[in-house]
């Protein structure tokens, strides 16, 4: 198993991407294989999926994406195709968000996710995943927009919003987070 690979983007398809690294070219299947970009060099966190007919490499741009996918696919009636395109579709944030306050009418909007579907992602994973990504409210959300629209990655945004007052308006938060940032 792979913890995550780093090459460089060697070809681009709709629903997987092709890293070589030492000579070798790995097919991984990714949510948006559009987010990525040929001849660059950048860093797959993946996961091995092993089943009767199904021997697959999943790959995700940070470890907290490639985490939730984990725990979606370990829930009842969640394949990876399903996993895929809830965090194909949403931010992973607020896929958190939408299962820690029970929102079924969030989580229904992905392809393939039914009502019942949604309700068993919130009874299986709802108090899992607080632990591992904070849990934001509506500014929070806007600050993360904000920060993300002027480049910065996941990880160096979690890191900030960590460090902020959210207690502050919006402007003071990104104030903040931009200070942590540009340090």
């Amino acid at each position: 198993m792979y913890g995550y690979i780093k090459g460089v983007i060697k070809g681009v398809e709709p629903t997987f991407v092709i890293i070589e690294n030492n000579d070798i070219g790995y097919l991984v299947i990714t949510p948006n294989s559009y987010r990525y970009q040929l001849e660059n060099e950048v860093t797959i966190f993946t996961h091995h999926y092993v089943r009767q007919d199904i021997n697959n490499l999943y790959g995700f741009l940070s470890k907290e994406e490639r985490d939730l996918f984990i725990k979606l696919i370990s829930v009842s009636g969640i394949g990876p195709k399903s996993a895929l395109s809830i965090l194909a579709s949403g931010e992973p944030d607020k896929i958190i968000y939408a299962i820690e306050v029970e929102d079924v009418k969030y989580l229904t909007k992905f392809p393939g996710i039914g009502p019942k579907s949604a309700q068993q992602i919130i009874l299986d994973l709802k108090g899992k995943l607080a632990k591992e990504v904070v849990i934001i409210n509506l500014q929070t959300s806007e600050v993360i927009e904000a920060l993300s629209s002027l480049g910065y990655s996941r990880t160096e945004i979690n890191k900030a919003i960590k460090r902020i007052d959210n207690t502050l308006p919006i402007e003071e938060m990104i104030k903040q987070a931009l200070a942590f940032l540009i340090k």
